[in-house]
């Protein structure tokens, strides 16, 4: 398999949990990285550690939230690299807030960078990828809201239910360019932002998980690469979940 080495890969949300795993694997998979993220401190060290091990990656601090620090990411990577072959939109944020409670602004907040980030980052890199007749765009959504449901998580499985409508609609729009996009729903995967909800709920996920373990940054990172590569090329508009059979029992 040709995989995807050589390739460039905008990965935004790079700095930590399941964006910092897929940039890593990515990285050991031969392609070439540009990360972005908010987080300037964790962003270079992730550089160095792809470089350290010798990848080649560069780190762009941004807001994908904000269309104009999209089209930054993207001038990056063409001044680096002179092409963009993949876009891994993984930049989200998720936080416990019950209907009651829900503000204006937790709701835009949410949506702002789960759904509209996933817009303003796909724009970014058409130009590049249609001047190509090449492309792979891939999106994180996640189970929550398109196959289930959990009190206090409105707001954020609205904005992933929205990503999986953009995905199949950009899909076809975009197949005569020979671009491609795809998501990946993640289970209970085990980062910083899952460890915040505390022991009860890992453990209660935990038995919720056919396989008996939470996911990792990885098991997310090898489902992209695959969906990034040549051999995937007749697959587009689809959603591949990868939850170790969380959403299987139907009890």
């Amino acid at each position: 398999m040709k995989g995807i080495k050589g390739r460039v890969a905008i990965i935004t949300g790079a700095s930590a949990g399941i964006g910092r795993g897929i940039a890593r694997i990515f990285a050991q998979e031969g392609a070439k990285i540009v990360a972005a993220s908010r987080n300037i401190e964790a962003g270079e060290r992730l550089v160095r550690e792809v470089q350290d091990a010798g990848g080649d990656a560069i780190f762009v601090a941004a807001d994908i939230s904000r269309k104009l620090d999209n089209e930054k990411v993207a001038a990056a990577a063409l001044e680096r690299f002179g092409r963009i072959d993949i876009l891994v939109h993984n930049a989200g944020i998720f936080w416990e807030v019950m209907l009651d409670d829900m503000t204006e602004d937790d709701w835009d907040r949410c949506h702002n960078l789960n759904l509209k980030g996933t817009l303003f980052s796909t724009q970014a890199v058409l130009p590049a990828m249609k001047r190509q007749g090449h492309g792979r765009i891939l999106v994180t959504s996640s189970i929550t809201g398109p196959k289930t449901g959990m009190p206090g998580f409105a707001h954020y499985g609205a904005s992933k239910g929205g990503v999986n409508g953009f995905v199949r609609n950009a899909a076809v729009e975009l197949a005569p360019h020979g671009i491609t996009v795809n998501a990946v729903e993640p289970g209970n995967i085990l980062t910083e932002g899952l460890a915040d909800l505390g022991e009860n709920y890992l453990a209660t996920m935990t038995k919720a998980i056919p396989l008996g373990k939470l996911g990792s940054p990885e098991d997310i990172a090898y489902a992209m690469a695959f969906l990034a590569s040549d051999e995937a090329g007749w697959i587009t508009g689809q959603t591949l979940t990868v939850d170790g059979g969380q959403t299987l029992p139907e009890g």
